[in-house]
């Protein structure tokens, strides 16, 4: 009788060849198969990156610098404007002479920097102006009250047309009679109001980004090589220090992730209350931007330099920044490819600007930006991966999604108590904690028993990572957020 190839009844051969009945099989448990495995499959030992460099961090690096700090907060100010423009006012005309009672707007709570013999520019809805000089004022200072001006024109604003609301009121200068004193052309002091310069304080706080990554120390021992080339540069073999490296590179991700979409918590508890749900958090770029800067909802190529023109009219009105740049996710980039590629040799008229770049092309192909100029203003775009990873904002389209942001490249000169000298930050910076004692900007450590750790009876190695920081917006009048629409 025929001897099959199961357990027990298989007959070796006097030589080196394969059959059927000296063939131990390895994938039938029946047939003794968990004995032994003669044939190993063929293992690839270099990883597959299918997904590229899958890292998303970087973008702070281009448009910003990272500053210590010894606080739980960091305040800063803002100039506020020069000049003061009254919107949203009304008036009613006083009669014969022609002077009309004008209700500044604001609300009571709006600063009223208009004094008697100022000379005022009044704007209506529907494009009418009228000039005239102001002969009356109540409530100046806290109380916004009203102003009462008699027009230049031989008639009142009334008969001009005006509206009665919705006007505009703003100061050119004054005009005062010879040999008088400042006031009501007679020497009153009291209806000349001090324009006293008032700054805007902002603030935010740092948060304490954590992470860990731990090996058991029997685990430890059972050593499986894979050759790789990580995201960081370094390639070569890694065993399980390999997982520790990804969530090493995962951590410098949230380090930027987490001050891009930061927000502050309204349910926040005092700090001797804290738990998490009750963290203050931090105002990332993205609140910061919805709070204190400007929203281009729905930017499409088929609108094109016509929507893109009112951006920059909108900049004029803001701090005017010459060079900005762009971050953009893909379908946006798009967009502006297809209106520059309207425009004559995909630009203005101008030629592309690269001085940012200290002139240079290369350099900023090399950094992934293009340049072109419209208008007084030079812009530098690129993509911003982190918008179009699918495991973050990659693949979201529609209402309120985040499409791309314009960001000012101006810089600030102040002095550092820290460093202890004068210092140019960007508007956009990172700041941590960090003293002579502890520096917290990035921090990694070992605790348990393994792998060299021997602070703890844990059998296992515990690879710590922490940081504590936030961002700082300055002048976030001057940023765009695109978003979906």
């Amino acid at each position: 009788m025929a001897l099959n190839n199961a357990f027990g009844s298989i007959i070796p051969s006097q030589t080196q060849q394969v059959l059927n009945t000296n063939y131990l099989t390895f994938n039938d448990a029946a047939g003794g198969g968990t004995f032994a495995q003669q044939y190993l499959p063929e293992i690839y030992e270099q990883e597959v990156e299918r997904y590229g460099n899958r890292t998303l961090s970087g973008f702070l690096r281009m448009v910003g610098a990272e500053l210590p700090m010894t606080s739980d907060q960091v305040i800063w100010s803002e100039q506020n404007r020069l000049h003061i423009a009254y919107n949203s006012c009304t008036f009613v005309d006083a009669g014969a002479n022609e002077a009309s009672t004008i209700t500044l707007g604001g609300g009571a709570t709006a600063l009223n920097v208009i004094s008697v013999n100022d000379t005022v520019v009044v704007l209506d809805p529907a494009g009418l102006e009228s000039k005239g000089i102001v002969t009356a004022i109540t409530g100046t200072g806290a109380a916004a009250g009203t102003i009462t001006v008699q027009p230049f024109g031989a008639t009142s604003l009334t008969t001009d047309g005006f509206a009665a609301t919705g006007l505009k009121v703003f100061v050119y200068g004054s005009a005062y009679s010879k040999g008088t004193s400042i006031g009501a052309g007679g020497g009153n002091s009291a209806d000349r109001v001090s324009v006293e310069p008032v700054l805007t304080q902002y603030a935010n706080s740092p948060i304490i980004i954590r992470s860990q990554y731990t090996v058991a120390g029997s685990d430890m021992a059972q050593i499986g090589w894979v050759e790789v080339a990580t995201e960081d540069g370094t390639s070569g073999y890694l065993w399980y220090l390999k997982a520790e490296s990804e969530t090493r590179l995962r951590f410098e991700d949230y380090l930027e992730m987490s001050v891009v979409e930061g927000e502050l918590n309204t349910n926040a508890a005092p700090a001797a209350n804290y738990g998490a749900a009750a963290l203050p958090g931090t105002q990332g770029l993205f609140a910061a931007i919805e709070d204190r800067g400007n929203i281009e909802t729905g930017f499409t190529a088929a609108n094109g330099l016509a929507e893109f023109d009112a951006i920059l009219k909108n900049l004029d009105t803001q701090g005017a920044i010459e060079e900005n740049m762009l971050f953009l996710n893909r379908s946006t980039a798009l967009g502006f490819d297809d209106m520059l590629a309207a425009l004559n040799g995909g630009n203005a008229g101008a030629g592309s600007a690269y001085g940012l770049f200290e002139n240079s092309e290369d350099m900023a192909l090399n950094l992934g930006f293009s340049g072109f100029r419209r208008g007084s203003y030079d812009f530098y775009k690129t993509d911003w991966k982190y918008l179009n990873d699918a495991s973050t904002r990659g693949g979201i389209d529609g209402v309120s999604s985040i499409e791309g942001v314009l960001i000012p490249a101006g810089t600030s000169t102040v002095y550092d108590q820290v460093l202890g000298t004068n210092i140019r930050r960007p508007f956009l910076h990172v700041r941590y904690r960090a003293s002579q004692s502890d520096d917290r900007r990035m921090k990694s450590w070992l605790t348990g028993s393994a792998g060299g750790a021997y602070t703890s009876t844990l059998d296992a190695m515990e690879v710590n990572f922490l940081s504590e920081r936030c961002l700082v917006t300055q002048a976030a009048n001057n940023f765009v957020l695109f978003k979906g629409a």
